[in-house]
């Protein structure tokens, strides 16, 4: 991949920079925790099948590892793998101490039930945030481990001092790695908060409306400057691949003018994503060695 194009626009969010700077943080804390405990944090991953960007997403994830310290395992199967095989490494992997968190990289291929997947992860080892035990202590409010993703949103507001109490969030996909876990955690923030996806109707009349508009839907440019409310807050979360560059759901040059500000791609959530990874597997380790 080309090198990104340095940030200079004070509209726009350079995820990257957060990232390393949540990477710094995360490196001296391991540093601290290896001679305390004189083990180092450890994260296994696993990919299923040849899909091009997943394969790209693992790499980068070892990568950051690498960066600051963790220990990363790779675990590679390939597509026709069937969803035993993917549960009898998981359940290994949550009976071996020196693993303190387990990554699945998602989407698996169709065969496998992902949902069946998540729940075989030991709660105190899903970096990731997906098994249902964590998802529910996230509806209720005691927010642990949560998917990534949406957690470099929240933090992304942070870096800018902008509480979403009393907003009008619009939120644009409805998945349970982005959609769902980004509206319950703007509502646990007090913000109000719809969700629209390929079902809702006249979606230009709700994404007018939105004080923060989060896009996760994976369709090229879905988002014209006409659909979004002047000084408005926009992540965009949605990837395409095409002929080997990757684009976001929202049509960046369209929107720039009217917004407050706005996450690129790439170079937005995708950074901040993988470094809160990298933060939880440290908080997986702390815990584990209680």
């Amino acid at each position: 991949m080309e090198p990104l194009p340095e940030v200079t626009d004070p509209r726009v969010i350079d995820g990257r920079k957060i990232a390393l700077d949540i990477e710094a943080g995360v490196k001296e804390e391991v540093e601290i925790f290896v001679k305390e405990h004189g083990v180092k944090p450890a994260l296994a991953t696993i990919l299923v099948g040849e899909h091009p960007p997943s394969k790209l997403y693992v790499k980068l994830k070892h990568w950051a590892a690498k960066r600051v310290g963790i220990i990363s395992e790779d675990h590679k199967f390939p597509q026709e793998t069937k969803q035993e095989e993917i549960i009898w490494l998981i359940e290994t992997l949550n009976r071996r101490p020196e693993i303190h968190g387990i990554l699945v990289q998602l989407p698996l291929p169709k065969h496998i039930d992902e949902r069946e997947v998540m729940m075989k992860i030991s709660p105190v080892k899903d970096v990731d945030g997906f098994n249902p035990l964590n998802m529910g202590k996230m509806f209720i409010g005691s927010e642990g481990f949560v998917p990534c993703t949406p957690k470099g949103i929240i933090r992304a507001l942070c870096e800018f001092n902008i509480d979403p109490k009393g907003m009008e969030v619009v939120v644009v996909g409805h998945s349970n790695v982005v959609g769902k876990p980004a509206a319950i955690m703007l509502l646990n923030r007090n913000a109000t908060v719809k969700i629209c996806h390929v079902f809702s109707k006249d979606l230009k009349s709700q994404t007018q409306k939105a004080d923060i508009l989060i896009v996760a839907t994976g369709v090229r440019g879905l988002v014209k400057a006409d659909m979004v409310k002047e000084g408005a807050i926009v992540f965009d979360v949605g990837i395409t691949w095409q002929d080997e560059k990757v684009y976001g759901d929202v049509d960046f040059e369209d929107v720039l003018p009217k917004v407050k500000l706005i996450s690129p791609v790439p170079g937005g959530v995708g950074p901040m994503t993988i470094a809160i990874l990298m933060e939880h597997t440290l908080q997986a380790a702390k815990i584990q060695s209680e």
